[in-house]
């Protein structure tokens, strides 16, 4: 018989603002919050320390919404390479439990410790280890969730937060989950959730007790896979990954709702996702140089292209026209595109040091100011209250990634 598997997922608890804290000890009984360019008074909210959050101050609202429901809080400039720093040593201590270890984002992971058991005891007397040995040797907290699969694992990590430890098992997770709303699965994002709720799945007990071949209707082979996650049947393995490699790029895809036949689909499609991919570097105080596309036809073919910008830029415009234009000179139109996605690369700190040019090109001003403007605008009424009059040619073209899908910095499947 197969032994039974171990998996630990373990989250740094407000990473970001738990490091600076750490750092300058004169911020540690104040709100503080880790935010992008707070210069211009725009940025966004990258992460707070849980002072902040009893104001509350959120993740991804502006440093004026924050500021406005916390006078006194401490903003501070992120520190990337710090962050990345500590990741790292988190990662090293993770190492000497076992060398199956999946990051998940810079300040969460996966621990296959199924072999390692026998050597140092149970899940939970590993996970209590772990999350003892990054209080005292990296001065931050952890939380770690315990279980038998990836997905209950990352649910059992959530549960308990700070410095804890919380298991989910095969005898207890149907009384631990099945009674939380089914937005609280992993994966299940705004537009599945409100297919969900239509259908009267208000759950995850609902979600396990629906039928496979009803989900399958409503939300396609993914339907099959959410009913396998909420019944714990989830046999994704753990795979080591490099260090570096997650935070490497931000990007987005999507499947058509037609297949797209013209140059026109194609740009409404570049524009339509450059605006997820842009919002979100803005988001997270990130540029990019490098465009990438990847293009699947009807005959589910592949191709993966990629051109450089002139300059780091997090613009829309810049990204969505680099796109449309590698697509031109590299498709054929064989055959109708079924799917399409846009990544940007060679990121750096948007507020870092980055080489401009000896031209001056107000255009690219203006937009990035424009860009923070609709920002503003739509996290104040919402992403449709301002739109592009390209978007509206066509609106079942006219999605919204960030809002409609669960967008997380690397797949779970791999």
């Amino acid at each position: 018989m197969r032994m039974e598997r171990v998996i630990l997922h373990s989250d740094l608890n407000n990473f970001y603002a738990s490091v600076e804290c750490l750092y300058n000890p004169g911020l540690k009984d104040k709100p503080v919050a880790v935010c992008g360019s707070q210069s211009t008074r725009h940025g966004i909210v990258l992460a707070k320390n849980y002072l902040a959050k009893k104001y509350g101050v959120k993740t991804a609202e502006t440093v004026r919404e924050a500021l406005d429901k916390c006078p006194g809080l401490v903003i501070v400039k992120p520190n990337y390479s710090l962050y990345l720093k500590f990741s790292a040593m988190a990662r090293r201590i993770y190492e000497r439990y076992t060398d199956m270890v999946e990051g998940f984002g810079i300040d969460e992971s996966w621990l296959d410790v199924t072999e390692s058991a026998r050597l140092f005891g149970n899940g939970d007397k590993i996970a209590e280890e772990i999350r003892g040995r990054v209080k005292s040797e990296l001065g931050i907290t952890v939380s770690v969730g315990v279980s038998y699969n990836k997905m209950f694992s990352k649910m059992a990590s959530d549960m308990k937060k700070p410095d804890a430890v919380t298991m989910i098992t095969r005898e207890n997770y149907r009384e631990k989950l099945w009674g939380l709303p089914v937005k609280e699965l992993l994966y299940v994002g705004a537009s599945t959730r409100k297919k969900l709720n239509n259908a009267a799945i208000f759950t995850i007990g609902d979600l396990a007790a629906a039928s496979p071949d009803f989900l399958t209707r409503l939300l396609g082979v993914w339907g099959r896979t959410l009913w396998l996650f909420a019944n714990g049947h989830d046999e994704t393995p753990v795979m080591r990954t490099d260090q570096e490699s997650v935070i490497k790029g931000i990007g987005n895809s999507i499947t058509t709702p037609r297949d797209m036949v013209s140059d026109g689909d194609i740009r409404t499609l570049s524009y339509v996702l450059a605006e997820s991919v842009a919002e979100r570097l803005r988001r997270n105080s990130f540029k990019g140089r490098t465009v990438q596309i990847w293009v699947r036809d009807c005959k589910l073919d592949s191709m993966t292209r990629q051109a450089k910008l002139p300059r780091h830029t997090d613009v829309t415009a810049e990204i969505a026209e680099k796109a449309h234009e590698i697509f031109l000179k590299s498709w054929d139109w064989k055959n109708p595109v079924r799917a399409y996605g846009i990544r940007v690369t060679d990121l750096v700190a948007a507020d870092g040091y980055i080489q401009m040019s000896m031209l001056t090109d107000d255009r690219h001003a203006k937009r990035e100011l424009l860009d923070r403007s609709i920002d503003r605008i739509r996290a104040r009424f919402g992403h449709y209250s301002v739109q592009r009059a390209l978007l509206l040619k066509d609106r079942k073209l006219n999605a919204n990634p960030i809002e409609e899908n669960a967008i997380h910095p690397v797949p779970y499947f791999r």
